[in-house]
C-alpha cells in the first residue's frame, strides 16, 4: 500500500502501488544519494524483472513509505533491503514530477531526496539490484546526456531540474 497525496504533500489516502501506477496517482516516495569520500555517486542497475524500469540504471535506492511509516524511517529500511547498506541520510530536497513509464504504468510522485555517506561494501538484493558503480556527478551528467535510455526517468529529471541541489547536498555531505 502507497501513501496517496495531495499538490501539498498532505495525506489523501492509500492505495495499492500497481493501481497507484496503473492509474498514475499521486504518492508519497523517496530517493537516497549515497556518496563516497571523493563525493562519487553510488548508482544502482535495477534487476530486469522489476514491475517498471528494469535494467535501468537509478540513484542509490528509491521506494515509498508504508502507510503510518515516516518517509525518512522508510528510506533506512529501503536502502537495507535493496543494498544491504546503513547510512545517515539527510533530506537534501524534494521533487515532484509525472511520467508515463514501461508496462503501461505512470508515475506521480512527491519525492523526499536524501544524501548520505555510502561506507561499506553493498550485499545486493537480486530481486532488486543487479550491479552498482561509483560515478562523479559531472560524469553522470555527461553519460545522461549521451545515453538517456540507459538510465530512469527519475535520475533525469533531479540532474535536469535538481542539479544544483545535488552538487550542495554532495558538498554537504562530503
Amino acid at each position: 500500500m502507497l501513501v496517496l497525496v495531495d499538490e501539498r504533500n498532505r495525506r489523501t489516502g492509500t492505495a495499492e502501488k500497481m493501481d497507484v501506477h496503473v492509474r498514475g496517482l499521486l504518492h508519497r516516495a523517496f530517493s537516497i544519494f549515497l556518496v563516497d569520500d571523493a563525493g562519487c555517486i553510488l548508482l544502482q542497475r535495477r534487476f530486469s524483472g522489476k514491475y517498471h524500469s528494469g535494467k535501468l540504471w537509478a540513484n542509490t535506492c528509491c521506494g515509498h513509505p508504508r502507510p503510518f511509516e515516516r518517509t525518512s524511517n522508510a528510506a533506512v529500511r529501503r536502502l537495507g533491503e535493496e543494498l544491504g547498506l546503513s547510512a545517515t541520510l539527510n533530506l537534501a530536497f524534494h521533487a515532484r514530477y509525472a511520467t508515463p513509464l514501461d508496462h503501461g504504468l505512470t508515475e506521480n510522485e512527491l519525492v523526499y531526496v536524501y544524501l548520505g555517506r555510502f561506507t561499506g561494501e553493498p550485499a545486493l538484493n537480486p530481486q532488486e539490484v543487479s550491479a552498482t558503480r561509483l560515478v562523479s556527478l559531472d560524469e553522470l551528467i555527461r553519460d545522461v546526456h549521451a545515453q538517456p535510455e540507459s538510465y530512469a526517468y527519475w535520475l533525469r529529471h533531479y540532474l535536469d531540474r535538481h542539479v544544483d541541489d545535488l552538487r550542495r547536498a554532495i558538498g554537504q555531505t562530503i
